[in-house]
């Protein structure tokens, strides 16, 4: 610890080490929200090895599909997991946090937005998680169809022969998963507030 940051009062903030801390992460979201704005990623990029949470209070969308598949980190591991595709997404609020290790120790990064602020809305939604809980309503749901002939959400289809599902419009409350990746076309996020601290607290 350099001796500026042993002469900080109690409670305040050292400034100049936090930035070292957020400005990556800072950084990497600004560039991944031009890119899902742009509609310039793909769900088949290499994600980061680090899975994180993401939560709602309630999610309605006018369809959904799914199939398993497996992420990819850079290293080559393969991670399982469902691949599901949101249409048109309505969220009350919601909440994305992860644990990064730092040379600090462990940082939580969280973001959050909605609330009082106003509904999130995502235009074709990907989420590659590894589970997800919640209370759900369907309508005309399909269970045991072709991967390749979903139909649901616009391009999201998944390999021939392989088990899949969809609905039509769907509500979930009190959504809780634990994801590899998201991306979207476009993203209207009310409220956006972005934290980096060290031992913060996650979604759930």
């Amino acid at each position: 610890m350099s001796g500026s940051d042993r002469n900080l009062p109690e409670g305040r903030t050292a400034w100049k080490r936090t930035a070292l801390v957020a400005l990556p992460a800072v950084l990497a979201v600004g560039a991944m929200g031009v890119g899902m704005a742009q509609g310039a990623l793909a769900a088949s990029f290499a994600v980061s090895g680090t899975h994180f949470q993401v939560a709602s209070k309630r999610l309605t969308s006018d369809g959904l599909a799914s199939f398993v598949q497996t992420d990819r980190s850079v290293d080559g591991k393969g991670h399982p997991v469902a691949l599901l595709g949101i249409g048109n997404a309505r969220l009350s609020d919601i909440c994305q946090a992860a644990v990064v290790s730092t040379p600090l120790g462990k940082v939580v990064f969280k973001l959050t937005a909605g609330g009082d602020a106003g509904e999130v809305t995502a235009s074709d939604l990907v989420i590659d998680g590894e589970d997800l809980v919640g209370d759900a309503e369907f309508g005309t749901a399909q269970i045991g169809r072709d991967a390749s002939a979903l139909d649901a959400v616009p391009g999201v289809r998944g390999e021939a022969g392989k088990f899949g599902l969809q609905a039509g419009k769907v509500t979930v409350a009190g959504v809780r998963s634990h994801a590899w990746s998201a991306t979207g076309g476009n993203f209207r996020l009310k409220g956006l507030k972005l934290q980096v601290a060290l031992e913060g607290d996650q979604c759930f």
